[in-house]
């Protein structure tokens, strides 16, 4: 059993509220608000999103990497259900908070920098997905399937946290096994990873 929580914070704005919890590498879960900053992370969850901090835009952000970089559409296996969701999700959050600056100027980027943004942006679906499967290709362990479920934390107003859980004894349950090995030796022992990474450089576009 790997006691060790990949655990990702995404927020819209404000302090960042990451609880890591033991578990075994079946499981992982991040925090997320919807203007989709990636703003903290521990190492699994750290190694499970390599291909988003290769770039060197900060903070990392979900739907700049969906949209901006070519490698979204290898790392997300079903790209194009993911990049609805991000245009969903920004939408959703556009209509909730219309005065949130930074979210504006992140919808602005997109929209003028991605035609398949300015598409889905167009459709006004603002339709949420709490549970799936997010399927992808790691670079380091290959194909994952990640079974997740979506949960408002009521402590934090508008972050979620999504729970990934491997199926027990699966090719995916077994990757993240070696993953969790792989990011001890990239980044340090797991015991290293239980204070959420944090990252105060300035954002520039991909």
């Amino acid at each position: 059993m790997i006691s060790e929580l990949a655990c990702t914070a995404i927020a819209s704005g404000g302090p960042p509220t990451v609880t890591s919890t033991p578990s075994t590498a079946s499981s992982d879960r991040h925090a997320s608000r919807c203007r989709l900053d990636v703003i903290g992370t521990n190492a699994l969850g750290r190694a499970l999103y390599e291909p988003m901090y290769a770039a060197p835009s900060r903070p990392v952000n979900t739907a700049r990497f969906g949209f901006l970089n070519p490698a979204a559409r290898i790392f997300w296996r079903a790209w194009d259900k993911i990049a609805n969701d991000c245009a969903n999700l920004l939408r959703a959050e556009a209509g909730r908070n219309p005065c949130d600056a930074e979210l504006t100027a992140l919808i602005g980027e997109l929209s003028t920098r991605s035609e398949d943004f300015r598409v889905r942006w167009a459709r006004h679906d603002v339709r949420i997905h709490t549970t799936g499967v997010k399927r992808l290709h790691h670079p380091i362990v290959g194909d994952l399937e990640l079974p997740y479920e979506a949960t408002p934390l009521i402590a934090d107003p508008g972050q979620t946290l999504l729970m990934y859980t491997a199926e027990p004894d699966t090719p995916t349950e077994d990757a993240l096994r070696l993953l969790s090995s792989w990011a001890a030796s990239q980044h340090g022992p797991a015991a290293d990873a239980s204070q959420p990474e944090r990252d105060t450089t300035d954002s520039e576009p991909i």
